[in-house]
């Protein structure tokens, strides 16, 4: 029986490519800045549900590897999911962010040929205004400024009509600090140079 849901909250990402990444306006079609992208996309969850299982308050971390052109996939990916999420959240996590949940981030599913798993760990997401940073230790270390706007104070500079699955609009940011280290993945920045994004979301879907 398939189980419908939906989730809304906040998300942010930084990655290996200098700002401004050249994979968004041209859609992952154009090459990275070094020959691979290393990325952590981290959510944490505000509201809705997985069935009848809340997801309020769940927060999870989506890191991958790719080769300099993504849409070639090939990737290596792997889960974070935090500490505190009960058994049926994890489930829920696990369907949402993978092909089951016929949602949004279903899109990279056949991009990752390499899954690596799910690590349970605790997951710290906080945003400030265009500050937004997550940290799991030993894993993720990141935190990222989003770049003021010049003609509406109190906003950000952004994309729109992007083809990413979590926004089609985007804040631009530059990662003040950008750490990753797990699934085998490794990867850090030591010159505040790289590139970031956060939106909100909010995601429906019926999982299989």
């Amino acid at each position: 029986m398939a189980t419908s849901w939906t989730v809304s909250g906040e998300y942010m990402e930084a990655c290996s490519c200098d700002f401004l990444c050249p994979c968004i306006p041209k859609n992952s079609t154009t090459a990275a800045t070094l020959d691979f992208c290393k990325v952590a996309l981290a959510f944490e969850i505000r509201g809705g549900a997985y069935g009848t299982t809340s997801m309020a308050g769940v927060r999870f971390v989506l890191v991958a590897q790719s080769k300099a052109i993504m849409s070639h996939g090939d990737w290596i990916g792997g889960l974070i999911i935090d500490s505190g999420a009960s058994d049926e959240q994890v489930a829920g996590v696990a369907a949402i962010a993978g092909a089951s949940g016929n949602g949004p981030l279903a899109m990279f599913a056949p991009m990752i040929t390499d899954f690596r798993g799910v690590e349970r760990a605790e997951v710290k997401f906080v945003k400030d205004n265009g500050n937004v940073s997550v940290v799991v230790d030993g894993m993720v270390d990141q935190s990222i400024v989003g770049v003021e706007s010049m003609v509406k104070p109190g906003e950000f500079v952004c994309i729109d009509n992007a083809a990413h699955p979590v926004n089609s609009r985007l804040n631009f940011a530059t990662a003040v600090k950008n750490v990753i280290s797990c699934f085998g993945i490794e990867w850090e920045d030591k010159k505040a140079k790289t590139n970031g994004h956060f939106a909100p979301f909010n995601w429906q879907g019926e999982a299989a």
